[in-house]
């Protein structure tokens, strides 16, 4: 399970970028800004904000010890602070005065690699913050860098989409067409992959892209070797976590390929996702101003297998206590001893009426019964949405199906278009999602969702 624990609201633009250390989330945003929080009760620092940059702040990223934080902006600049002081310590100027979109430090923190927007790349020293090398790409700019786990490989991803490898000495080694419509982020797995035959030992790098597809490669010193797969709809972060323009977050399993949970707290695009190095925290920035923090549960009963699996689990596999964690995650722990007395597994719980919890199991609130019949339906929903195999992004909130001309409504959320008209034209001025009135009546065509599911249809209907 994956519940939301605290939500940062301090920034007065768009969230870039959020980045861990072992005890302090940075977040950056195009308010020019770089904050820092304490992960003990996400207290602000009080040396925060942090304040240089003249321009929007695109990218921050801490050293391997967490004392050195780096930001790069539009204003040309990669700027390293003093974490525990907010003291700028260097400021660094890219070579050609353009954008700097990325930056990234080497596993030793010898090295910081900043990738601009007319596609310079510059590996700096990062104890004399002297310039070591400069390189480039042929075609677009530089949005995305990961260095290697061993620190002497590392990769840059292009608005044109191509991946390139390069050697802690600034060599080329490789380039790879990756993804069509441009690269929007990459990262290496930690743990390496070895070859059993021959002993050789590799690294597994995703990468994402605006072609709405994710690819993983297997990359070492002497091999680029490929093997990829791709999710639709989804845009890459770190680890396992995947960001979204249809403002969700998706956290997959990466040996299964399966989808372990889909977050959909955000009301903007989802621009950034990172994953703490030694707790199970995971941070979402957004376009809404916003970084959620959530929790992960190990211990989920939800634990990805095949759409097959996981439609079964939910309807059968349920034990009575899988079913008392979902009702902590639901915020129902009162009724966990009730639902224990009673013997409610998992298809004992999809069964339940409102009869039987006012009967049976004796809940006598009027509003926590609904709560309850809620949150079933809820499961229910997603019980359907698992068998069919469609992505729960691409149904109509409204009629619970695949959506042939999505829009958006002033609540944020998609609707197919009819749907949506028919629930106006009904005089209901409220969100289907959210009840709230609705600031506006107007419906604005959600084109990049239809090429989506346009995609997804092409492919699953072969």
């Amino acid at each position: 399970m994956v519940k939301l624990i605290h939500t940062l609201a301090d920034h007065g633009d768009d969230v870039n970028c959020c980045a861990f250390s072992s005890s302090l989330l940075a977040t950056c945003s195009l308010d020019k800004t770089i904050r820092l929080y304490s992960l003990s009760d996400f207290a602000e620092l009080p040396h925060s904000p942090l304040k240089f940059h003249t321009y929007a702040v695109h990218c921050c990223c801490f050293s391997p010890s967490g004392h050195v934080l780096a930001s790069c902006s539009t204003d040309g600049t990669t700027v390293l602070w003093n974490t525990q002081t907010g003291e700028t310590l260097a400021v660094m100027e890219q070579p050609t005065g353009s954008p700097v979109r990325v930056c990234r430090f080497s596993p030793d923190s010898t090295c910081l690699v900043s990738g601009a927007a007319d596609g310079t790349v510059v590996l700096w020293n990062a104890q004399t913050y002297k310039l070591y090398r400069c390189g480039s790409v042929k075609d677009g700019s530089l949005v995305a860098c990961a260095f290697s786990p061993t620190g002497n490989l590392f990769v840059t991803g292009s608005s044109c989409g191509d991946l390139t490898v390069w050697d802690d000495k600034m060599r080329c080694l490789h380039s790879e067409k990756a993804h069509d419509l441009g690269i929007t982020c990459c990262d290496f797995s930690s743990q390496p992959v070895s070859d059993g035959e021959q002993g050789l030992h590799f690294f597994r790098l995703a990468s994402c892209g605006q072609d709405c597809q994710i690819k993983i490669w297997v990359v070492s010193f002497t091999h680029i070797l490929v093997s990829s797969f791709c999710f639709m709809n989804a845009r890459s972060s770190q680890n396992s976590g995947y960001r979204s323009v249809d403002k969700s977050v998706i956290v997959y399993d990466t040996n299964t390929e399966n989808i372990l949970h889909t977050l959909t707290q955000h009301t903007r695009y989802v621009t950034s996702c990172a994953f703490a190095p030694n707790t199970l925290l995971f941070a979402t920035g957004s376009m809404d101003k916003t970084v959620n923090i959530w929790q992960f549960d190990l211990e989920t009963p939800c634990q990805a297998r095949s759409t097959e699996d996981q439609a079964k689990q939910f309807t059968e596999d349920w034990s009575e206590d899988d079913v008392s964690m979902w009702l902590c995650a639901q915020g129902l722990s009162d009724l966990v001893g009730v639902f224990k007395m009673n013997n409610i597994d998992g298809r004992e719980l999809l069964n339940l009426t409102k009869e039987s919890l006012a009967d049976d199991l004796k809940i006598e609130s009027l509003g926590l019964r609904s709560k309850v019949l809620r949150k079933i339906e809820e499961l229910r929903t997603k019980v359907k949405t698992l068998s069919s195999g469609i992505p729960d992004e691409f149904l109509c909130p409204i009629t619970r199906e695949l959506m042939k001309e999505p829009v958006i409504a002033s609540d944020g959320y998609s609707y197919e278009k009819e749907a949506m008209e028919n629930w106006i034209s009904k005089k209901k001025r409220t969100s289907p999602m959210t009840n709230l009135v609705l600031p506006s009546m107007v419906l604005t065509p959600n084109r990049t969702l239809k090429m989506a599911i346009s995609r997804w249809l092409e492919t699953h209907q072969k």
